[in-house]
């Protein structure tokens, strides 16, 4: 494997654009400073007052945990409260002190479930925080990495399961794309974190399923929905296409992200002396190219649909923010490890498209969703909850594509 150095003249080696990036990113975690309430992280409205009515949310509070501990390996000023905040949440109030794992919010529902996803992104949290360094983070990181071992990890499929009643009973008869592909992104940082290569075979694993054999077979385009045998469902939640997690058909910022995850797997396996397929690299080219072509600019407007249905045609066609998050992402990772002056040329296109319609320089972040005419919407994602998708956009392009973000941030620190 070779990862090429950037021409002279490529916006990710500029001074003046990883200037801008900083700057970006600072604008976003101040405005999300304002999600921190009693019990953890809140949604934040469009303009960044937190959405008291649903209480702390323990998805908001990992991400903002994982990326306030990347701010703080950063030296952003105040980042570390914040951290020590989210694993106070995290050991607290969202933790279920009866049954293990974590609930969804500070005032679960008697019906809500314990999710892979979910607890992907306590893992992701715990392990940031651990790089950080921050009081607590090695405690809520030992609970993280036994609860996905024991609950959601299936030896037998190689593959994590999707989720459980709050007594873990009742496993779901469904296995999803999404959760795993962010299971891949937990277990590259676990990897790095808790220094076990076991977590690198298993992300090996499931990206094997889920790109290598359905993606591949269905032109590049992630498979999101399968039963408990991993067949595919290609009709589900087909009366529920714009749904936020499981929409119906195919989802070309998917594709995105998993292209970057696939070359993130690659280095990191290289990086330590392991064997890598060469459909990593490849696979991570068609994809990008795959979601270029159906997803950008299909319908004549700038922007990438958030889904298409199995025949390639936009179904739902609002742009959400955080497709452009992980385009720029894989373009920068893409170009990285080609030099391919393509993917550079991607690199530029996304950032100006973000630039132009996506930052909101009136009430700050960036809107979450944009309709087929490029303005802001809320059918989808009201308000504008997230920072990890848009805060890692700025840091990826700067990065090595091995260690993981906060590893790799550690160890520009010195921490590391």
């Amino acid at each position: 494997m070779e990862t090429l150095t950037p021409a002279a003249n490529s916006w990710l080696t500029l001074p003046a654009h990883r200037h801008w990036l900083a700057r970006q990113g600072q604008r976003l975690l101040e405005f999300a400073k304002a999600a921190r309430i009693e019990d953890g992280f809140a949604d934040l409205d469009n303009r960044g007052r937190p959405v008291l009515a649903s209480g702390a949310l323990t998805i908001q509070t990992a991400r903002m945990t994982h990326s306030f501990a990347l701010a703080c390996l950063q030296g952003i000023p105040g980042s570390a409260a914040m951290v020590d905040h989210g694993i106070r949440a995290l050991q607290g109030p969202l933790r279920d002190a009866r049954h293990g794992g974590w609930h969804a919010s500070a005032r679960p529902a008697s019906t809500s479930r314990k999710q892979a996803y979910l607890h992907a992104f306590v893992a992701l949290a715990a392990s940031s925080a651990v790089a950080a360094g921050r009081p607590g983070a090695a405690a809520l990181l030992a609970d993280a990495v036994d609860v996905l071992e024991r609950r959601f990890w299936c030896e037998v499929e190689q593959a994590f399961v999707e989720s459980f009643a709050q007594d873990w009973s009742d496993q779901e008869d469904y296995r999803g794309g999404n959760s795993n592909m962010h299971g891949v992104e937990a277990c590259l940082a676990l990897a790095d974190v808790c220094n076990d290569t076991r977590w690198l075979d298993r992300a090996l694993a499931i990206s094997e399923r889920l790109i290598h054999q359905h993606a591949a077979a269905t032109n590049y385009l992630p498979v999101e929905h399968f039963d408990a045998h991993w067949q595919a469902l290609p009709d589900y939640n087909h009366d529920r296409p714009g749904d936020e997690f499981r929409p119906y058909g195919q989802t070309p910022g998917h594709a995105f992200e998993w292209a970057r995850l696939l070359l993130h797997l690659e280095a990191a396996r290289h990086r330590i002396g392991l064997a890598n397929p060469s459909w990593l690299a490849e696979d991570a080219q068609h994809l990008f190219a795959a979601a270029c072509r159906v997803g950008w600019a299909v319908d004549g407007q700038p922007g990438i649909v958030y889904t298409v249905d199995w025949q390639q045609r936009p179904v739902v066609a609002q742009r959400l923010h955080w497709t452009l998050a992980e385009a720029v992402a894989a373009a920068a990772a893409l170009y990285q490890r080609t030099g391919d002056a393509s993917h550079e040329r991607w690199y530029r296109e996304f950032w100006d498209y973000i630039d132009l319609y996506l930052i909101d320089r009136e009430h700050g972040s960036w809107h979450h969703e944009l309709d087929t005419g490029n303005q802001p919407a809320q059918t989808i994602w009201p308000g504008k909850p997230d920072l990890y998708h848009a805060y890692q956009a700025t840091l990826l392009p700067t990065l090595p594509l091995a260690p993981s973000l906060a590893t790799a941030l550690a160890r520009q620190s010195g921490l590391g």
